[in-house]
């Protein structure tokens, strides 16, 4: 009975592999704009609406060995999978916690805003609590994507002003979210030329606003999916701040950017992953200083964790950091399911060890 058991689950893994690839191979591929809208008609919130949402807890990150905790410089602490009978869930592509890690802003990339509480038991999340979708609104009024703009894929934050990255349109918006949440209207934000001419499909993919008291302060860095420069490495871009312009992030092993958040030392991580039909799914993330940012360099950093699907990973897209009562750094990923049956929406938590 144990050998049949270990079979059965050995095939069940072997499956999941090999469907996650297929799914995340098909969702990267480059559409043209006008078949991407027809093929991929985005689900979205048509109003602020409560949502109901399920989660179902994951014990353990590595699926081969319960016991084991400690994945290069991170240690897990909790995990849920996500579901809702909200047809307008999923996509979720980005998020931002509050300093306790509890209240958070997330959207999916069909442009519907997500807010609500993690409740926890202890130290491991139990689930979400007090959600609201709604619709993005652009400067008129209207839902950005009934004009085309959804791929929302990227957030930042910066007191009550919320930051959004297009990558469809290689466009950011800034929403007030202090005078009217998420019923604010984005407003769109001035950009560097380079920021337009990302390809559509592998542009902007990740924000982020230094804030007080850190190097840099006040600048808002975009970072591309996979725009790349005469090197081929990642472009990104200092929006605002002291020293705009462009800058680059080393690229290797055919990882892309799905996120990025800097951390209060002050150093930025990067989220990547890597798919294909053959290898799977790989994620990664890299630790680079932010002090070592400036218009004109490339800068690299090496990774502190690497995860593939012999582990409870999916499509990462989001991640963000927070410090914790006991002063530890603690890191939320959460993945994009592409609203497809056979990926997951994850929500994991980590302890930052290696600091």
């Amino acid at each position: 009975m144990t050998e049949i058991g270990a079979a059965g689950v050995s095939a069940r893994l072997d499956r999941r592999r090999f469907l996650a690839a297929v799914a995340a191979a098909l969702s990267a591929a480059a559409l043209p704009d006008s078949a991407s809208a027809q093929v991929l008609a985005p689900p979205q919130a048509r109003a602020p609406v409560s949502i109901d949402v399920e989660a179902r807890p994951i014990p353990a990150f590595d699926t081969r060995d319960r016991s084991h905790l400690r994945f290069g410089s991170l240690q897990y602490r909790s995990g849920l999978v996500l579901t809702s009978k909200f047809s307008g869930f999923g996509g979720l592509s980005g998020l931002r916690l509050d300093p306790k890690g509890e209240r958070f802003i997330a959207m999916s990339d069909k442009g519907t805003w997500f807010t609500g509480r993690i409740a926890y038991s202890g130290d491991a999340m139990t689930g979400l609590a007090e959600v609201e979708a709604a619709p993005m609104l652009g400067a008129d009024g209207r839902p950005i994507a009934a004009r085309g703009w959804y791929d929302t894929e990227s957030i930042a934050l910066d007191g009550s002003l919320v930051y959004v990255g297009i990558e469809r349109v290689n466009q950011i918006l800034r929403f007030d979210f202090g005078k009217d949440g998420t019923r604010s209207l984005g407003q769109v934000v001035t950009t560097p030329a380079g920021v337009r001419k990302l390809p559509n499909n592998k542009g902007l993919e990740a924000l982020v606003m230094v804030p007080k008291g850190q190097p840099l302060a006040g600048t808002l860095i975009a970072i591309s999916e996979r725009g790349l420069d005469t090197a081929g490495d990642i472009l990104a871009f200092m929006v605002t701040g002291p020293t705009p312009g462009q800058f680059s992030i080393r690229r290797s092993k055919d990882f892309d950017i799905s996120d990025a958040v800097l951390l209060p030392a002050g150093d930025l991580l990067i989220l990547e992953r890597k798919f294909s039909l053959l290898s799977g799914m790989v994620v990664r993330i890299r630790r680079m200083p932010l002090r070592s940012l400036a218009p004109g360099v490339t800068i690299d950093g090496p990774s502190i964790f690497e995860a593939d699907l012999g582990y409870e990973i999916d499509n990462l897209e989001g991640i963000d950091a927070h410090v914790g009562a006991d002063g530890s750094t603690i890191l939320t990923l959460v993945s994009d399911d592409n609203f497809s049956m056979i990926q997951r929406t994850l929500l994991l938590q980590f302890t930052l060890v290696d600091e």
